[in-house]
């Protein structure tokens, strides 16, 4: 005997056709706009880019070029100065380098001018200078510092055919005993620095003032072989100012 359905049976079957769809799982499509939709207005959140970076390996060339670079770098002058007296011209101006690592050594080259005062005509100078500063002191939280003691020596020489580094054959040998054209200097002195605010610097970073009281080899034995002279009569005093540019 065989089971029939009735009428009677419509609502029975309607519930269990909605449960076998509750129960089944949905459709490829159907996931999909779920997931999207989750993501999308939920739970996507923005990731931060990645960057991977790696040891850039350079070649023998760019390491040569580099070096090349640098070297020639080095050869730009860090500060320019302006000096007045010191036995290399009546006024010099010069420039050079700063180096070490508290800048503590100066290099500088000076171009000077000698009024020809009871000579024939004005003479130009040329001056080697290397300087020490030891120490630069902080005042309290100025923008000065000072520089208690600075030394060093240069060469100094006069262009000019009448002057000469080994004696002129008019003379006996040893008359003289000494070189006219170049002069070796020594000099003790001090500074103060004002390091210029970096929204009013134009040319320079800072200005420094100084000054130098210096002497000669020449000077050092007239002092010691003629008891009569001076202080005043084998050293020099001498002022400048430094702009540093770098």
């Amino acid at each position: 005997m065989s089971a029939k359905w009735s009428i009677s049976n419509l609502p029975a079957l309607a519930a269990i056709c909605l449960l076998l769809l509750w129960c089944s799982p949905l459709s490829a499509q159907e996931r999909d706009t779920v997931i999207i939709v989750k993501y999308d207005t939920v739970y996507l959140q923005r990731k931060p880019d990645t960057v991977v970076t790696g040891r850039t390996r350079h070649s023998r060339y760019d390491r040569r070029v580099h070096r090349y670079r640098k070297r020639w770098e080095a050869l730009i002058p860090t500060h320019t100065k302006i000096q007045f007296a010191g036995n290399m011209g009546l006024l010099s101006l010069g420039t050079g380098w700063d180096y070490g690592k508290r800048n503590q050594w100066e290099t500088d080259i000076f171009l000077g001018v000698l009024p020809k005062y009871q000579s024939d005509c004005t003479k130009l100078t040329f001056t080697l200078k290397q300087n020490y500063i030891p120490w630069s002191l902080q005042i309290k939280e100025s923008r000065f510092s000072a520089e208690p003691l600075t030394c060093g020596m240069y060469f100094n020489t006069v262009f000019g055919d009448e002057f000469w580094v080994n004696e002129p054959d008019r003379y006996p040998k040893g008359y003289y005993g000494f070189s006219s054209k170049v002069r070796i200097h020594a000099f003790l002195g001090q500074r103060i620095t004002y390091d210029i605010d970096p929204r009013r610097r134009f040319t320079a970073k800072a200005i420094t003032l100084f000054y130098e009281i210096s002497t000669c080899d020449l000077y050092i034995v007239s002092a010691f072989t003629n008891k009569y002279l001076k202080p005043k009569d084998y050293l020099s005093l001498s002022f400048g100012v430094k702009l540093q540019l770098l």
